[in-house]
């Protein structure tokens, strides 16, 4: 339906649901991390499912995305079968989702910035990026 705001798979939610986002073990597998290190809370391994369930950084909207999707096991499978039973609880997956992603992002931004930055971190300069900043005014 057009302009249907509601149930909607945004590009955070996605990157929730996939893995393919600003988690430690997707970086380091293509190759912008040196290891998999969770860089909020020093765990061995920083996937979507350590974001969603474990954590220390987002305790707080942890929590609140509990509440609101009335489930304790935070499973890939439990969650999307929470969101997909009703309007209220994908809102609340998808606020979840927009904030923690946003805040992993500016931190990824700010890695990439940092005079100090690995290489291999460091924002890529190819032919798309320098076209696209060429039309930046």
């Amino acid at each position: 339906m057009v302009g249907q705001k509601e149930g909607v798979l945004t590009y955070r939610v996605t990157q929730v649901v996939s893995g393919h986002g600003c988690f430690g073990h997707y970086l380091h597998r293509i190759g912008r991390e040196p290891s998999t290190q969770c860089l909020d809370c020093g765990a061995d391994d920083d996937t979507a499912q350590h974001t969603l369930q474990e954590c220390n950084r987002w305790a707080e909207e942890r929590a609140a995305l509990v509440a609101a999707i009335e489930v304790v096991d935070l499973s890939l499978h439990s969650v999307i079968a929470a969101m997909l039973s009703s309007e209220r609880k994908w809102n609340a997956m998808a606020s979840f989702c927009e904030h923690v992603m946003s805040q992993k992002e500016a931190a990824e931004r700010e890695r990439e910035a940092a005079a100090d930055a690995l290489p291999l971190r460091r924002r890529r300069q190819g032919r798309r990026r320098r076209a696209f900043v060429r039309q930046d005014p």
